[in-house]
C-alpha cells in the first residue's frame, strides 16, 4: 500500500464530485481499489475548474510520464472507466496508475502497485492537454 495522499494534490471540485459518485455507484464489472482512490480524493486540495493550474493532471488530461527506473516515456490519458482503453493509453482513474496520477503536477512522481504486486513509479514530465486549460470546464 502506498501513501498516495502524502503528496500534495490539486483536484477540481467537479472531478471530486464525479469520482465520489462513481465510488458510490461503481459501473458493473469494474474493479475498484476504493481505499487508494478515496485517499487521493480525500487528501486533495479542491479548486474550481476555472482556477486549476495548467500543469495539474485532471480528468481527461493527456500526460507524458517517464518510468523512474528505465526512463521510458509514455503518453497517457486519464479517463473514467467507460472510456478506458489501456492498450491505447487511456487509463481509468479507478486503476492503480490512474489514481496515482490524479491531481499531481509536472515534476511530481506517481507511485502505484502493478497487478503482479510489484511497485512502479513515473515522473510527470508534461501535461500535454488539460481540458480546463483549453477552456472546457465541464468535461
Amino acid at each position: 500500500m502506498f501513501a498516495f495522499a502524502s503528496q500534495p494534490r490539486t483536484m477540481t471540485e467537479l472531478d471530486h464530485v464525479r469520482i465520489s459518485n462513481l465510488l458510490r455507484r461503481p459501473p458493473p464489472g469494474v474493479s475498484i481499489q476504493s481505499d487508494v482512490i478515496e485517499d487521493v480524493i480525500d487528501g486533495a486540495e479542491l479548486v474550481s475548474s476555472y482556477e486549476v493550474p495548467p500543469d495539474v493532471v485532471t480528468m481527461y488530461s493527456q500526460v507524458l510520464i517517464a518510468d523512474t527506473l528505465t526512463g521510458e516515456q509514455r503518453k497517457l490519458i486519464l479517463c473514467y472507466p467507460h472510456d478506458a482503453e489501456p492498450a491505447a493509453g487511456s487509463v481509468s482513474v479507478l486503476s492503480p496508475v490512474g489514481a496515482a496520477l490524479l491531481g499531481l503536477s509536472v515534476g511530481q512522481v506517481a507511485h502505484w502497485a502493478r497487478p503482479q504486486g510489484d511497485r512502479a513509479s513515473a515522473q510527470i514530465r508534461a501535461v500535454l492537454f488539460q481540458p480546463e486549460e483549453s477552456g472546457d470546464y465541464l468535461l
